[in-house]
């Protein structure tokens, strides 16, 4: 019989009491903010929810904010959660408006939410972190770099009165450089780690045995392999003939993409480069194209190769149009081809067949999980498996591929739902099933390749072994990448284990610590402080809320509100609209020609237009020095926009506050005019803009109006019952127009 927890935030009966997860939750709570690392199906979520029903007793008036790196995940706590806790439970996901997420945030005792929703409304203050009593970071290995785990995290240990954060992860990285970041990055003071090896978790936990399927290329395979190597040899000779590269023998992807960063930087630094250092670095693109071939043809099937080459010609660079060229990989394309429609496929591919049709024998209702980290490659093993009659579904992320529509996060719930209560024996999925998603206990998962990521295959592996004992299946093709990435996996795993004790600083991490040891920001005070402290009020278009810029802006005691622009990504006043872009970013877009389009837009929408280019050299990109300089006089001289460059998105976002402290005044800055379409240009648009901005009129009723009175003065100057006359204008929508055209205006 269960031992359920009795408590008087938790439903009865939903909790079973183990003591492994009730030891953790009161080590959390006595001492201090904690980062828990355990396998996924250890139950962090239960954890959670035992602190944050403690957390509620202790201050009743207080909020928990649970957040998580995706919609799907967000949703899944917030049905945890209710199960689980006598108290209101919502979610806040960008789907919501941000009036009903304010409303939520309030009338709500736990919130789960993705991080990149939250930063948005606490930048846009809609609300703040004063009564959160507990912030839970799942997945909280994301808290590095820019991710908003790491902002949110700073916010809440300036603001909230009562803190306790706890941090949750499978695993936080392999490297102490990485575990010590996450911990800094979240005020983590304390690390648990709880394996299935421990005396306390074994009896709730099923063992899941590892094991290896190796497979060799097949001859007609190797006959591709050596003429994507020739073609290779070839390139790679003559980059080292340039002076470019030092050996021929096996460079790394990473090494390439060094090379190419390396010979742009020379291009950015000289005023006249070379000519060598432009062919080097298409040449260098030539062979990233190769050794992706070479990857595809190694470790996935014939249809992933052919249509990564179909999207290969379609480019239209110099590397591909070279490659094209090149008797011996066009040789390795028609062989593809060839072989695709004989059917002749990679080795791996017909073995995880029949290994699907084995485990299926054994028991017809057997549960499995095949994963890929490509897409193409995932569509090839259902196709697969539909021909040999095996029940499957394909699981993959929101971004759509050509010919391939991203699963919304709506479907994504769909086909888990088919998995979980249907007839369906396997899911096929890309790496978007590895963290948190709420997929059933499997009998069986089912790498299609190894992943040199130890987070990842941890994660992977925490999908079987749940409810019996698992077996994880890893396939592998013999003297290829697949080898390599396993044992990369495994070192790191052996590395993350021995250096998790050692990557974190016993002392307290405080607000005033953390800041104090960060070197950046003690430059931002020096350099760039602001003794008057003013606030500024600005218009962000919401494309841009995923940039740091936003986070920067907050700091610096700015009200942002977030709007939809059509034209710019910041508003100052009605006159001032700034188009901001990074060097890369100018540099794509005098390539793919939306430089100009978006120049005239911003010249024709208000009277002082403004382009901020952002980093430290614009020099610094794949574009001759010529073309940038071509660009830059046009923006000027042509459009007559003023640019101004700024080295990165913290002076980006002093810049826009000086401009806006010089601009603005008191009495205007709540009166801007945001531009939320363009401003129209011929005659006929303006007078189907005016007409269309009338009450209750929209783009059919505006062009019966202009029809019927001809001109926009006698369309405002028209009766009641004139305005009535005309077809789909009824009594509602005719005292609009009066009301607005003809009563006088009031303060």
């Amino acid at each position: 019989m269960k031992n359920w927890i009795d408590h008087k935030y938790i439903n009865k009966n939903t909790i079973e009491g183990r003591l492994y997860q009730q030891n953790l939750a009161m080590s959390v709570l006595k001492k201090g903010n904690t980062m828990i690392i355990a396998p996924t199906a250890m139950g962090k979520t239960v954890i959670a929810a035992l602190i944050a029903a403690e957390r509620l007793k202790n201050f009743e008036n207080s909020k928990i904010l649970v957040l998580a790196p995706s919609k799907p995940l967000t949703i899944q706590h917030e049905k945890s959660f209710k199960e689980f806790l006598k108290a209101k439970v919502c979610s806040l996901t960008g789907n919501d408006k941000p009036d009903d997420r304010q409303k939520m945030w309030n009338e709500s005792n736990v919130i789960c939410a993705t991080p990149q929703t939250v930063e948005s409304d606490v930048i846009s203050r809609l609300y703040d972190f004063k009564d959160i009593s507990l912030i839970v970071f799942d997945e909280c290995h994301h808290a590095v770099g820019s991710y908003s785990y790491v902002y949110l995290a700073q916010k809440y240990v300036q603001q909230a009165e009562n803190q306790l954060i706890l941090g949750l992860t499978a695993s936080p990285g392999w490297e102490k450089s990485k575990i010590k970041e996450v911990s800094r990055n979240i005020y983590i003071n304390e690390i648990i780690i709880k394996s299935e090896d421990d005396p306390d978790v074994a009896p709730y936990f099923n063992e899941v045995r590892v094991k290896w399927i190796k497979v060799k290329l097949n001859k007609e395979l190797e006959e591709i392999k050596n003429l994507i190597q020739e073609t290779l040899k070839i390139r790679l000779k003559t980059l080292k003939k340039l002076g470019i590269i030092d050996s021929i023998s096996n460079p790394s992807k990473k090494e390439i993409l060094v090379e190419q960063s390396r010979l742009q930087q020379k291009i950015a630094s000289e005023s006249t480069p070379k000519k060598e250092y432009f062919t080097g670095i298409s040449i260098l693109t030539e062979v990233i194209n190769i050794m992706h071939s070479k990857e595809l043809l190694e470790t996935q099937t014939i249809e992933t190769l052919n249509n990564y080459f179909n999207r290969l010609e379609k480019k239209k660079t110099k590397a591909s149009r070279s490659l094209k060229n090149d008797y011996k990989f066009n040789k390795a394309v028609m062989l593809t081809r060839k072989y695709l429609e004989k059917e002749i496929d990679h080795p791996k591919i017909k073995r995880l067949i029949e290994l699907i049709q084995d485990l299926l024998k054994e028991d017809k209702n057997n549960k499995l999980i095949v994963f890929s980290q490509f897409r193409d490659t995932t569509k090839s093993i259902h196709n697969y498996c539909e021909k040999n009659n095996i029940k499957s579904i394909r699981f993959y992320g929101q971004a759509s591929h050509e010919n391939d529509k991203g699963l919304s996060q709506k479907k994504q719930i769909e086909v888990i739902d088919k998995f979980k209560n249907e007839d369906i024996n396997v899911l096929i999925s890309t790496s978007v099933a590895e963290e948190g998603i709420d997929i059933p206990s499997v009998d069986y998962v089912i790498l299609y390749e190894p992943v040199p990521s130890e987070i990842r295959m941890i994660q992977r592996k925490g999908r079987t072994g749940r409810k019996h004992q698992g077996e994880m299946f890893i396939l592998m093709t013999k003297g290829t990448l697949d080898e390599s990435y396993y044992w990369s996996s495994q070192r790191k795993e052996r590395a993350m284990k021995s250096n998790i004790y050692n990557s974190y600083r016993k002392n307290s991490i405080t607000l005033d610590n953390h800041i104090a040891d960060n070197n950046d920001v003690k430059v931002r005070e020096s350099v760039y402080g602001d003794p008057d402290n003013a606030e500024a009020v600005l218009y962000v278009d919401y494309r841009e809320k995923n940039s740091n810029i936003m986070r920067e802006l907050d700091k610096i005691n700015c009200a942002v509100k977030v709007k939809t622009m059509a034209v710019g990504d910041y508003q100052i006043t009605d006159e001032i609209i700034i188009e901001r872009k990074t060097v890369e970013d100018f540099s794509k877009s005098i390539t793919d020609k939306r430089l100009y389009q978006q120049a005239k837009q911003l010249a024709s929408n208000c009277k002082k237009p403004l382009m901020i280019i952002e980093g430290e050299n614009i020099y610094h990109t794949f574009l001759h020095p010529n073309a940038i300089r071509g660009a830059l006089a046009s923006i000027a001289l042509d459009f007559k926009i003023p640019i101004i460059q700024t080295q990165n998105e913290t002076d980006t976002a002093f810049m826009l506050k000086r401009i806006a402290l010089r601009e603005q005044d008191k009495d205007s800055r709540t009166e801007v005019s945001v531009r939320t379409q363009s401003k129209p240009v011929t005659l006929k648009e303006q007078q189907l803009f005016i007409t269309e901005s009338l009450p209750g009129v929209g783009p059919v009723s505006a062009k019966s109006l202009l029809r019927h009175f001809k001109t926009v003065k006698k369309l405002v100057n028209a009766s009641k019952k004139e305005l009535k006359e005309v077809d789909g204008i009824g009594e509602k929508t005719a005292t609009g127009i009066i009301d607005v055209t003809q009563r006088e205006y009031k303060e």
